[in-house]
């Protein structure tokens, strides 16, 4: 059977059928934590959820106690998936270079069939959801979304030999993210009120099943292995010194430039990672609550929303690339940013929650740029433990940022649940003179494409 280098259907699948349980499981929480509150159904009719807007209600008072008990408890969930999942996205996709990085898509696939199953199973018999803090665990010894991203972006740097081609490709997957976590986020509220929470997260579950066929029979590996290389480790400690030879001969053989390119640019990455994971992760619980009080279809159209987004923010990837250095479209991306969150921290209407998507429109151009850059500045023997680090500092960030955007909006929600958003907007300052001290210092998109060909000639001339 002949097979094919494309990655991006994997990405699609996936993405769609996490993108369409992401907002479901939120809701799920809150529904069954406002039955507890309240021992009653939940009720939701077409134009907005169960919302009292009355401040001295004493519904309102249990309401806001819902929203802080639903935001403290998707953070303890976070927390329990993220340490497990951090060392497995470590591991695996470190080791792609050497063993393929067919099995850093995989086996996320399979830890989040388990999830989805789980989710149906627990949905249908209405079991307690402290059984969600097992499953988070387990299913984060598969991997997560970091490992899986990892993974698909070193499978394109793979494929990719140009150095514009894999910009571009790269900001293809993250448009592909963007506009089918949209779809799937608009989809999410019509499959809720059609057919329930069970069925979609068994239609979920279908998908990933698709996913693990299409990856392990039709996908082809991108990485020769060899024999020698089939074999395991003799111990736990070889397979830890092969783990981690690779990022650690990546700065340790590196010349100091490029060490320290490679360390800001991560820095860089991962500051406004936190900022953006955490002020975009609350929208949910913001719409829910008053003065908004959105129902599912409503948070559905929020979050297609954000496929606007994601395609503008390709087109100006695309675009801008063609004119300008990569590090000023960091600087577009993360000011767009800015602009709608301080938009969203006083939007209190439905017209303008929708409208906070309009000065956000290039917030995602920073991602794929920044991933594009740290993969130009490393030799492809690096590949894998470039895109390790950073799926690494996916998890970390993710799981910090969001811990603490929802202690925050727990603790802010009562006097201002827009706080979190100004708060996530002021932050952005850091990257932002990050990048000014490259500027500043003349480290800019030129040395780049400079450091990875001087390498190479180095290594041509020792071999000679």
């Amino acid at each position: 059977m002949r097979k094919v280098l494309c990655v991006e259907p994997v990405i699609f699948i996936y993405i769609f059928a996490s993108s369409l349980t992401s907002p479901l499981v939120q809701q799920f929480i809150y529904r069954r934590l406002w039955e507890e509150e309240y021992n009653s159904p939940f009720v939701s009719n077409s134009n907005a959820s169960r919302c009292e807007q009355n401040k001295s209600s004493p519904v309102y008072i249990k309401q806001k106690e819902v929203q802080e008990k639903a935001s403290v408890f998707n953070m303890q969930l976070d927390l329990t998936g993220a340490v497990p999942s951090l060392i497995v996205a470590f591991v695996i996709v470190a080791n792609g270079d050497r063993q393929g990085r067919k099995r850093s898509l995989v086996l996320p696939s399979m830890g989040a069939l388990i999830a989805d199953v789980c989710l149906t199973v627990i949905s249908y018999f209405s079991w307690s959801l402290s059984i969600l803090f097992a499953v988070a665990f387990i299913t984060g010894l598969f991997g997560s979304m970091a490992t899986f991203l990892g993974g698909g972006f070193a499978f394109i740097a793979d494929v990719c030999h140009d150095e514009k081609q894999k910009t571009t490709r790269i900001a293809v997957v993250d448009l592909i993210f963007g506009v089918v976590s949209g779809l799937a986020g608009l989809s999410s509220g019509y499959f809720l009120r059609g057919i329930g929470f069970t069925w979609t997260f068994m239609t979920a579950s279908l998908l990933h099943v698709l996913n693990i066929v299409y990856i392990t029979f039709f996908l082809e590996e991108t990485v020769g292995i060899s024999e020698f290389q089939h074999q395991a480790p003799e111990s736990c400690k070889e397979l830890l010194k092969e783990t981690f030879s690779g990022v650690y001969m990546l700065f340790k053989t590196s010349p100091y430039k490029k060490r320290v390119l490679i360390i800001v640019l991560l820095f860089t990455f991962m500051t406004y990672l936190f900022t953006m994971f955490g002020g975009t992760s609350l929208f949910t619980l913001y719409e829910l609550d008053e003065p908004l009080c959105w129902n599912e279809v409503y948070i559905g159209y929020g979050a297609a929303a954000f496929t606007s987004v994601s395609l503008t923010s390709f087109l100006g990837v695309f675009l801008f690339s063609k004119c300008l250095k990569d590090i000023y479209i960091v600087f577009i991306g993360i000011f767009s940013y800015i602009g709608g969150m301080v938009m969203a921290a006083f939007a209190k209407t439905t017209l303008l929650m929708f409208l906070v998507r309009v000065p956000s429109l290039l917030c995602f151009m920073p991602i794929p740029v920044l991933r594009a850059m740290l993969s130009k500045v490393v030799l492809a023997g690096e590949q894998g433990a470039v895109f390790a680090c950073i799926a690494c500092l996916e998890v970390v960030t993710g799981t910090i940022s969001l811990s603490v955007f929802n202690i925050l909006y727990a603790a802010t929600v009562a006097w201002f649940s827009g706080f979190s958003f100004l708060l996530s907007a002021g932050l952005c300052l850091i990257p932002l003179a990050v990048l000014c001290w490259l500027l500043c210092t003349s480290w800019n998109g030129e040395d780049l494409a400079l450091l990875v060909p001087e390498e190479v000639s180095s290594i041509e001339s020792v071999d000679s």
